[in-house]
């Protein structure tokens, strides 16, 4: 048990690390994707788009794990809000999945070409490189607290960096190939993997459903 925090001041501290990951996390994803959809908007890019309406997604996943923190001592409500949160996040991905996969195929039989964007490449690099870093934190907090449910959160970050991946993907792909069509092949990757994560959030297997930590 040498890992789990027995002593309430040292609890309190940790507490407030992860506070404070979630605040910046919330932030992160108010920003990447505001700007990502205008990007996406703008470029005509599928996968652009996808990607920053799933940051917003998860900047509602952020708000009820904060809340979750804020109300660490009371289980019960714990537990009854996130799970409706959590359903919520669930068919919000499942929604925004069906979207792109839609989308996507209407843009491969319509051959409809997205413009270069480098904003949309930056965005992509960035998160790379900080949704590692979260993700590394979380694990660190979730640790010291004994916490599945940050562990969990942590996946999240993970999640977002594997979506960026397929991003920088497409993009680059078109951003120097002119290959048009990575862009909607890769809004389709994203879609899979954002709507495994809808399923798994509404049949209670997400981050927020794991209230135990």
């Amino acid at each position: 048990m040498g890992g789990v925090i027995t002593d309430q001041q040292t609890r309190v501290a940790a507490l407030n690390s992860g506070k404070r990951l979630e605040y910046f996390t919330i932030v992160w994803h108010l920003l990447e994707g505001g700007i990502s959809v205008s990007a996406g908007v703008i470029a005509g890019s599928l996968s652009l788009v996808g990607f920053g309406v799933d940051s917003l997604i998860e900047l509602v996943s952020g708000l009820a794990m904060l809340r979750r923190i804020k109300v660490d001592h009371r289980i019960e409500q714990r537990e009854r809000n996130e799970k409706l949160t959590l359903k919520f996040i669930g068919w919000c991905f499942m929604a925004l999945a069906v979207y792109l996969i839609f989308e996507s195929m209407v843009s491969l039989v319509d051959r409809q070409a997205p413009e270069r964007s480098r904003v949309g490449i930056i965005i992509a690099l960035l998160s790379l490189v900080v949704m590692p870093l979260i993700s590394r934190a979380k694990r660190n907090v979730g640790a010291r607290l004994h916490s599945p449910a940050m562990n969990a959160d942590a996946k999240q970050a993970d999640f977002c960096a594997y979506l960026a991946a397929i991003l920088l993907s497409g993009l680059l792909l078109n951003y120097w190939l002119n290959w048009w069509w990575a862009d909607p092949l890769s809004a389709i990757g994203m879609a899979l993997i954002i709507g495994n994560e809808g399923i798994n959030a509404s049949t209670g297997q997400g981050h927020c459903c794991d209230a135990h930590g």
